[in-house]
Order: C-alpha cells, then structure tokens, then sequence
C-alpha cells in the first residue's frame, strides 16, 4: 500500500518531495517510482518505528537535510506479531510500539516541522472495533498493560487481540491529537484523520505468519479477491486501491481540515465504542507523551504540541 501510495502521490504532486520512510527497502521503491514516472521527487529515508532512539536519529536526519515543511505525514507503517509476546529494545510489546509508539514520538519530534494545514493520516483497522467482525478482541485495557501484558493476560489471549489493541490505539491516538491540535491556534488548520485500509492479501502485514500462511495470504488471496470480498469481508481490497484511498486522503480538498474523521476508503465510517470515549483518548495521550518524552520540559513540549 505504501508504494502505491507514494506512487499515486509522485505522479499527482511532481513538484513536491515524496519521502519514503521504512525499516528498509528491498525493492528500491523510490528509485522504481522515480523511473516510472521520469520524475526525481521520491527518496528513502531508513526509520524503524520499533526503536525510539532510531525514531529520534530519523527526526535528527530530517532536520539535518533541511527539507521544505512537511505537507502530510502518512502514518502508514505495521506489523502484527500473533504468537508468543515479543518486545522491543525499549521493553514494548511489538504490537503497540511499532504501530502506537514509534509514530506518536515520530509525530511529536517532526510536529515542528510541518506547515500551517499540513495533514496527518492515521492508518488504523477496522479490527479495532469488534462489531465490524473480523474475528478479534482488542486487548485494550490501560497503555501501560498493553505496552507490558500481564503473563495472564499474555496466556489468555491470542496474539491478534494483541494486534487489535494497536490498532485500537491509532484511533484513540488521533482522536486526541485532534483534540489538542483544535484548542492550538497555531495548528487549528491541520487536517486529522484516520483510514481502515481493509484486508489486503500479499501486504507486509503478514511477514511475521508462519511460512504457509505467509504462503496463502501472500500468494493465494491476491488472486481471490472478489471471491473473498464474498466469502470473507466485503472490506477486503488489493493493496493499489488501498494505497490510492489513502493518497486521496493526503491531497483531496474534500478532507481538508477534517479532524477526528475516521475513513473506511474514502467514505466515513464509525468509529468503535471503546476508542471513541474521551477518557480512554486522554488517557492513552498522557501515558505516550510521558513515555516518550526525555525529561520534564520535552513532556510538557509534547503534551502541548507546540
């Protein structure tokens, strides 16, 4: 999704830098983008979102190139670990601190960077919210008991409620950045908003699956799509009609400064329960910015989102 994304968005702004920001990129996506369309606007930049002090080194890196202020930023990065809990170097269950953490502290770092009516898009999932049935549970209880699940809650749980939790995260986490963005005069121009991009078979998303689910979901499912949006969830999409719907949230004027909206594609849709209470948004937002804030004054820096 994420190259069809910078692809789309390449060939609609020519002008304005692209920047690719992943763990790594195997496949050179900014060179294929820039020899597809003729164009020298797309560059990497390596970031893994499951280290804050890469996080930190990446912000460092930007500020060091000088680029132009930032139009957009796309919070797009994920990965889904559903066996056995695992950690980060910063003792964060995977789940929540590549998809919460490193893109909250990633946000804050960069905030000073971004122009008047930049956007922010949040890539959420509709498996945040347990009506839309896609077989999950978020184990959403307190951040600190996400970010470190008990050993009962670790034994009672599947891995993918893990996931859920994450993604629950991303929600709650926009909805309050909209919050603090809308009462600052300095940001009330900015465009907030989330996008449940649907299943899409062949993504990265699975790259931690065992081998013969990698298989199926990688090599099987990306030709069965209309059959699965039948058999399985009707929001179920290849990952070029995900990347261009979340392009189109970057750009179209249609979005323009939305806050706290949470798109299913390019259509607004509900938002789960547990992550539209207030408490839980402010409660999560006070949790992040005290864990990745460096002393007393970064916090309140950060808290404010000056």
């Amino acid at each position: 999704m994420g190259y069809h994304c910078s692809l789309s968005l390449a060939k609609q702004r020519p002008q304005t830098l692209v920047v690719i920001a992943s763990r790594t990129d195997p496949n050179d996506a900014a060179a294929t983008i820039n020899e597809t369309l003729g164009q020298e606007n797309v560059v990497y930049m390596a970031l893994d979102l499951s280290s804050l002090a890469n996080v930190r080194d990446f912000a460092k890196r930007w500020t060091n190139a000088e680029y132009p202020p930032i139009q957009g930023l796309l919070f797009n990065a994920a990965g889904q670990w559903s066996s056995a809990v695992e950690y980060t170097e910063d003792r964060i269950e995977k789940n929540f601190a590549v998809n919460h953490v490193g893109h909250a502290l990633l946000f804050h770092l960069l905030a000073p960077q971004l122009q008047e009516d930049a956007r922010i898009v949040v890539v959420g999932s509709g498996i945040h919210d347990p009506n839309e049935k896609w077989g999950a549970m978020p184990a959403y209880t307190t951040p600190a008991e996400v970010a470190q699940p008990s050993a009962e809650s670790a034994a009672k749980r599947p891995g993918i409620d893990r996931y859920a939790a994450s993604k629950l995260a991303n929600i709650a986490w926009m909805l309050a950045l909209s919050s603090h963005l809308s009462t600052n005069p300095l940001h009330a121009s900015k465009t907030v908003i989330a996008m449940d991009p649907g299943f899409m078979p062949g993504s990265g998303l699975f790259r931690n699956a065992p081998a013969v689910l990698r298989f199926v979901i990688g090599k099987l499912f990306p030709k069965m799509i209309t059959l699965l949006k039948v058999l399985y969830h009707k929001n179920t999409h290849t990952m070029e009609e995900s990347g261009q719907n979340l392009a189109w949230l970057a750009v179209s004027g249609e979005v323009k400064g939305l806050k706290g909206v949470y798109f299913e594609g390019r259509v607004e849709h509900v938002i789960g329960e547990l992550a539209g209470r207030k408490e839980v948004q402010e409660e999560l937002w006070s949790w992040t910015v005290d864990r990745v804030g460096e002393g007393k004054e970064e916090r309140e820096r950060f808290g404010r989102v000056e």
